[in-house]
């Protein structure tokens, strides 16, 4: 089946629906799938619901408005406190689950008072073969995944998003600041304004892709091999130090293997990953 072919199954499944809430980040893969629910069920069939928390960057916030008002559509920011729950805050390997079902446990119980039949989520099919516990989650509450169930890939949906015009095609992923945490780093607020902070100033200074990953007093970045020398250069190096200090990291390294996602899953062993 060629990629067109996935998404007429798409547009298909969406058609089944009724009335529906996506639950949105303004990245590539919720932006898509908002985007096609409005084109196929019209925007007052069509609710966009966004999780507002400390874990959620501020740039990915005013991103998801302005994709939001780009597609035309309602959004809505609903207040969550993960920081609530001590499963969330002890960050085990787990964490993800936690998170994922308070986040849509809640915005289906806002969809569900509100008439809407169905919350969905803009996961992919890539997402099988990935460790993502949040899915299980998505499972147990019964929340869609269209994108999924229409086997269309990250690559297919970026190629898809060119075709309709929308700016999220090339944008690089970005989760939740949570997933900066090595496992077994207790989450704090603070601790999440550090890493915001920290790829603030990445950002500021022309990079584009990059994690900077939380190890208590250290900062990991991770840039692509193709940045390492413009981000070791004693100019930049030394700015990141001091912006670094400045927010609380001790220590500063940088990661020569270079950006990957999901890098801090390599430390689970098998046994975790199996929850």
């Amino acid at each position: 089946m060629d990629i067109q072919k996935h998404y007429q199954y798409l547009r298909r499944l969406l058609t089944e629906y009724g009335k529906v809430v996506v639950a949105f980040s303004g990245g590539v893969d919720s932006t898509f799938l908002l985007k096609v629910c409005v084109d196929n069920l019209g925007a007052e069939n069509v609710l966009a619901c966004i999780g507002i928390s400390p874990s959620l960057a501020q740039h990915q916030l005013a991103q998801a408005r302005e994709m939001a008002k780009l597609i035309e559509v309602k959004l809505v920011e609903l207040p969550l406190d993960e920081l609530s729950d001590p499963n969330y805050q002890a960050n085990k390997a787990d964490r993800c689950f936690h998170c994922k079902s308070y986040q849509f446990r809640t915005i289906a119980e806002y969809a569900k008072e509100r008439d809407f039949e169905h919350t969905l989520c803009g996961s992919n099919f890539d997402d099988k073969d990935d460790y993502r516990p949040g899915n299980i989650a998505v499972k147990a509450l019964g929340i869609k995944a269209p994108l999924m169930d229409a086997e269309l890939t990250k690559s297919d949906i970026r190629s898809l998003s060119k075709e309709l015009g929308l700016p999220t095609a090339d944008l690089p992923a970005s989760p939740c600041l949570a997933s900066r945490m090595a496992y077994g780093e207790a989450i704090t607020e603070e601790k999440l304004n550090q890493v915001e902070r920290a790829e603030t100033v990445l950002r500021m200074l022309g990079f584009v892709e990059f994690r900077v990953r939380h190890h208590g007093k250290i900062a990991r970045i991770e840039v692509p091999p193709v940045d390492i020398l413009k981000i070791a250069a004693p100019a930049i190096r030394e700015k990141i130090v001091d912006h670094f200090k400045k927010i609380g990291f001790q220590y500063i390294s940088l990661d020569l293997q270079g950006f990957r996602s999901g890098s801090l899953n390599e430390t689970l062993s098998e046994d975790e990953k199996a929850y």
